[in-house]
């Protein structure tokens, strides 16, 4: 049913695993549509009362945006772009159902995104989090507007500005995972913790969670308008192509996220 994912039923939690491992779980357009439709078709599953996300291997969750799409973008396409991200997030955001991350490994910008937008996560030490898309030339909207939300302005610029990423240690300190595991018990946790949510009154569960959509709903408007205007003037100047052909030119043209 699904190319780039699996998608397993365990009790009434569903389990959504990325599985393109050779590139860290890195996500295209057709990759970010499955996860949208596993997303809204678990939502609608009436057996299914919490959802887990996690990442193939041992290594990522995931890098995130799959740089050998990214770097042939062209600007005319920044609103189509936006509204694929639009779709994904929304998806998340609509779910009715309490959503946990299973943060095996790193989860690097768009990824860092839908993990902050789950709304529990779980990791390990060396859970890598952050927002590097500076390093590629890429400007940031979506992932500050989260960061804000969380973290607070200094911490946001500072961790936008640098494209630092934290390890599994400082994320749980400041409250981006948590529950804090061996690397061996990720996901067990993980569904623990689903378990927990999922015997909870659905009702009242549902309505928590549309209450928190609907607070967030301006500022989610707000950066996705602000993403297809600056991501139109950011790869109209060709300086995220000229990173990203560097980074490519780096590792001997191998193809990586």
């Amino acid at each position: 049913m699904y190319d780039f994912l699996i998608v397993e039923h365990r009790n009434d939690i569903g389990i959504i695993t990325l599985n393109r491992p050779a590139v860290l779980n890195a996500w295209h357009s057709a990759m970010r549509r499955e996860l949208a439709s596993a997303l809204g078709t678990l939502n609608e599953a009436p057996e299914i009362r919490a959802v887990v996300i996690t990442g193939a291997g041992d290594r990522a969750f995931s890098a995130g945006q799959d740089l050998n799409e990214s770097k042939s973008f062209q600007t005319e396409r920044a609103a189509e772009w936006i509204e694929e991200w639009r779709q994904l997030y929304g998806a998340i955001r609509g779910m009715r159902k309490p959503l946990i991350a299973a943060l095996n490994g790193v989860a690097a910008g768009s990824a860092f995104q839908v993990a902050l937008q789950c709304d529990l996560r779980v990791g390990h030490r060396d859970s890598r989090m952050g927002q590097p898309e500076i390093n590629s030339g890429i400007a940031s909207t979506l992932g500050p507007w989260l960061m804000k939300e969380m973290l607070g302005l200094s911490r946001t610029v500072e961790l936008t500005l640098t494209g630092r990423m934290m390890d599994g240690e400082e994320c749980h300190r400041i409250g981006l995972i948590h529950r804090l595991v061996e690397p061996a018990k990720v996901l067990a946790e993980a569904l623990e913790f689903a378990a927990e949510l999922a015997a909870k009154p659905p009702v009242a569960m549902r309505l928590n969670k549309q209450r928190f959509a609907e607070v967030t709903q301006r500022g989610f408007e707000d950066a996705l308008e602000a993403g297809t205007r600056i991501q139109k003037e950011a790869y109209a100047s060709g300086e995220p192509q000229r990173m990203m052909e560097a980074f490519f030119a780096r590792r001997g043209g191998r193809k990586q996220a």
